[in-house]
């Protein structure tokens, strides 16, 4: 063994020259894929023999495809020259003329500097917008460099140049151009919101498996389209940029390329000053499965690494640290000659008949069109696995003195000096007053440049980015067919959550709409009672069940299909938003108006992918939220990190977000019906949030006439059954269970008549109120009208205590309208572990705690005695010296 060992230790140079030897004539007489073949079966022959092979993730710091496998760019290179120039001027010149008028108002001209070959070479050679009827790739554009994309669009007559000056005045009266990338203001052009970091790569990993899924349902039919990503490699911090790249490997996304543009710089500085973001990427995404492309190196290195039979150049590119390459990028011919080949002096030889300008001008792989063109053709032509190309750039290329510098990304404005430089070192063919006032140009229509440029969109179908929604026609169900949830459950215990998964498995079968329906699960099928619809309609598995499940036996056993349809995504929330994302924006991006119904652990949902939330919205996307599990007090035994109360609240940050938290299934059988028909039916820029809650109680019939007042969030359940109430209780999900006993305490113990309302939704119930109270203030010399609420309230008299399992904020909103009437009572604070009596006691929520507030109100009204009122709490057992549970 020790032997053994000493021979690996010291090899002899002869029998190394062997196996190189060896292997040399298999790779001559075989193809690549037999001699990696070999490599692999000597590997593990070794691992098996006890001996430790070093993972090998890293290649030299080279570009992968070697030159002799490069095919000639198709292109006519010079004109597509010219046209990058007059797209680089016209990006530049947007946001410089607009920091000029209008100071401050920001921009980004770095990022696009850095990035136009990646974005020009797709225009022209890859992006296609159709296939055939069918829509084209789907590409996601890093945000920072939307000054570019809106500089092409320009050039391709789809915007004016009023656009232009109005980059960031969207709110003129004149066509206004966003900052970046956003749907919602931009709803023909932009597809995908990119811009907040980290956003974009886990929704295309997720957009590419969606796709699959769609395809492998034939909803969709197949087609060679891909799902391409461009992102920072500063933004491949973010969690959610690397967080998911073993699941587009495992589901063999070989229709997903990223391409990260490697200028190695953040926002404030370096990626990775002291080491290499590039070998740091390769080694991640090769460990992930991924098909991985280096992009470093121009043409122009390719004679001088040739000419080097040494290895000593290729070693002297590996051992740069990324805050060295700066200055290379930016200090001229000389100083590259004397920093980076002055090391080795050999290296000084290797150069010696090239001018320190010569030098300066090597240009790296992310510039030149050949390299990347033939790094995108690998990528598409490749199978098995997803690819990733790591593109070296230069932050900030060509824009004068900020180029490479860490203060590029805040360079909104050039010098004159700097305008004319830009020009000539682009030659730019803008005449000499647009370049010296930094004005955009277009050539007149028939010139060569848009006859070409226009000529490539044509041959790869039309123009992108667009965002072209179909009209679709999808007849939703009708109230009366979810009669069988608003009958009631005949005194058996149901939760809200389990009347929710009935519904949902009814209209899985629905003729109509079932086979648009796509069930979202973070890992929590069981938790959520939904055993019954894995059952049903089986779990998405791109290669199938490829084992026989141990339950297979039972009647609910775990089933996995390649056309399975329901989306099962393991422990995360943010891979699931990223199907949601998908889903609810399909009726748009593959024309097929999907249905997506995620639930989720509520605690989990927008307090922990809330950015992802936002940029649904911000998509225009259709589906319904469910936050299972809901409340601070009905989830029992979790305590602090598991029970929620706040999701209420931040949900009502979201513009397009209808939240409603239901008490009954009746009530959620009415959001339901009303969310298909108002999404999908009147074609609504909405989704739904809906509260889910795990507490078993008898399920009442609907009440008739409520359907109404439940849309609009309140409506009166019980009303006071011995006479004129003179407290108002209000109500939501399991609480307002506690508000009906708390009214049966009131008027048996207390004679106190109280009216219980069920409020469904105090989020629409305020929105509704300040679209009113606006109406109001714009409307002067017309009647005044009334919110909602206040004519739901007609007659109701004396205080209202209003009870939720969320925070008092909630409630809190309809403050302005009901004034000093108003009580909360919420869960602010923290969870604790036990069960929903001394949970309910604790944050003061329970029957005892209503009732007691409510004569508190009456007392401090002079309409209940004060003394029988600090009696009463202590006859309910409220304790008036305990701490408060907000910090509790």
């Amino acid at each position: 063994m020790n032997a053994r060992v000493a021979v690996q230790e010291q090899p002899r140079f002869d029998e190394i020259s062997e196996w190189v030897d060896a292997f040399d004539q298999v790779l001559a007489a075989e193809s690549e894929d037999r001699a990696a073949k070999l490599v692999a079966a000597v590997c593990q022959r070794a691992t098996q023999a006890g001996v430790h092979v070093p993972a090998r993730l890293n290649t030299p710091y080279v570009n992968t495809i070697p030159v002799a496998e490069e095919t000639r760019h198709p292109g006519d290179l010079s004109m597509e020259r010219r046209i990058n120039a007059l797209v680089r001027w016209n990006a530049m010149a947007m946001v410089h003329c607009q920091n000029k008028k209008d100071p401050g108002i920001g921009g980004h001209i770095s990022t696009y500097s850095s990035a136009v070959t990646l974005f020009e070479v797709g225009f022209n050679h890859f992006f296609r917008a159709r296939y055939g009827d069918q829509p084209g790739d789907f590409v996601y554009f890093q945000g920072h460099a939307s000054p570019g994309v809106y500089a092409r669009a320009f050039l391709e007559g789809r915007l004016n140049e009023e656009h232009l000056q109005n980059f960031r005045h969207e709110l003129r009266g004149s066509p206004g151009l966003s900052s970046y990338p956003h749907p919602w203001l931009m709803p023909s052009f932009w597809q995908f919101p990119t811009v907040s970091m980290g956003l974009a790569p886990i929704h295309a990993i997720y957009q590419a498996r969606f796709m699959r899924y769609l395809e492998s349902r034939n909803l969709i039919v197949k087609t060679p389209r891909k799902v391409w990503a461009f992102v920072g490699d500063g933004e491949t911090d973010e969690p959610e940029s690397m967080g998911s790249l073993t699941l587009a490997s495992r589901e063999r996304l070989d229709n997903l390329i990223f391409v990260v543009n490697c200028n190695l710089q953040r926002l404030d500085g370096p990626v990775r000053g002291n080491g290499n973001i590039i070998d740091e990427l390769e080694a991640a995404f090769h460990g992930a499965g991924w098909n991985v492309l280096k992009v470093i190196w121009g043409c122009e290195w390719d004679a001088l690494i040739a000419r080097d039979k040494s290895g000593l150049l290729v070693k002297r590119m590996g051992e740069v640290v990324d805050g060295e390459r700066q200055s290379f990028a930016i200090k001229g011919g000389a100083y590259i000659r004397k920093a980076f080949f002055g090391k080795y002096p050999e290296l000084l030889k290797l150069v010696a008949d090239i001018s320190d300008d010569e030098l300066a001008r090597l240009r790296l792989g992310g510039h030149d069109p050949q390299k990347v063109y033939n790094a995108y053709r690998r990528a598409v032509d490749h199978r098995g696995s997803p690819t990733v190309i790591l593109a070296r750039t230069v932050k900030g290329f060509g824009v004068g003195s900020a180029e490479a510098r860490n203060a590029t990304h805040q360079e909104k404005k050039l010098t004159d000096k700097d305008l004319a430089s830009f020009r000539v070192r682009f030659d730019i063919p803008i005449p000499e007053q647009a370049a010296h006032d930094g004005t955009p140009f277009r050539p007149l229509d028939g010139s060569p440049e848009l006859t070409y440029l226009k000529e490539r969109r044509h041959q790869l179908g039309g123009y992108l980015p667009s965002r072209e929604p179909r009209e679709f026609e999808l007849e939703t169900p009708l109230l009366e067919d979810f009669a069988e949830w608003l009958a009631g459950s005949k005194d058996r215990g149901v939760s809200t959550t389990m009347g929710f998964v009935s519904i949902l498995r009814h209209l899985l079968k629905d003729p109509k709409i079932g086979k648009f329906i796509v069930p979202i699960i973070p890992d929590e099928a069981r938790t959520f009672g939904m055993e019954p619809i894995i059952w049903q309609v089986g779990i998405y598995a791109s290669q199938g069940q490829q084992y026989e499940p141990y339950d297979k036996g039972m009647l609910l056993y775990y089933r996995e299909e390649k056309d399975g349809q329901m989306l099962e995504e393991g422990i995360t929330e943010a891979g699931s938003m990223g199907s949601f994302m998908a889903a609810g924006t399909a009726y748009a991006n593959y024309h097929v108006p999907m249905i997506p119904f995620f639930s989720f652990y509520s605690m989990f949902g927008f307090q922990r992918v809330g950015d992802l939330i936002w940029a649904f919205a911000d998509a225009r996307g259709k589906g319904f939220l469910l936050g299972a599990t809901a409340g601070r007090t009905t989830l029992t035994g979790e305590g602090l990190q598991h029970q929620d109360g706040q999701s209420l609240v931040l949900a009502t940050t979201v513009p397009t977000c209808a939240s409603y938290d239901p008490a009954f299934v009746y009530e959620v059988a009415v959001i339901v019906q009303d969310g298909l028909r108002r999404m999908y039916q009147e074609k609504e820029d909405l989704f739904f949030y809906i509260t889910l809650y795990n507490e078993n109680y008898g399920m009442p019939q609907m009440p008739n006439g409520c359907r109404e007042g439940i849309l609009h969030g309140i409506y009166k359940y019980r009303a006071a059954t011995g006479g004129k109430a003179a407290v108002q209780l209000f109500g939501s999900g399991p609480i307002l269970n506690e508000a009906l006993h708390a009214q049966e305490i009131l008027a048996e113990q207390y004679g106190v008549q109280a009216d219980v309302w069920s409020l469904t939704s105090y989020t629409q119930l305020r929105r509704e109120a300040l679209a009113t109270e606006r109406w109001n203030r714009l409307h002067p010399s017309e009647p005044e009208k009334r919110p909602y609420v206040l004519t739901a309230l007609d007659g109701a008299e004396g205080p209202i205590v209003a009870a939720t399992d969320y925070m008092k904020i909630v409630p809190d909103q309809l403050a302005p309208w009901l004034g000093g009437r108003l009580l909360s009572l919420g869960t602010d604070g923290f969870g604790r572990s036990d069960n929903r009596e001394f949970l309910r006691r604790h944050f003061e929520v329970d029957a005892s705690s209503i009732a007691a507030a409510a004569l508190s109100q009456l007392a401090r009204d002079e309409k209940f005695d004060p003394g029988r009122a600090q009696k009463a709490l202590e006859e309910l057992g409220v304790n008036k010296e305990a701490i408060d549970p907000v910090m509790a």
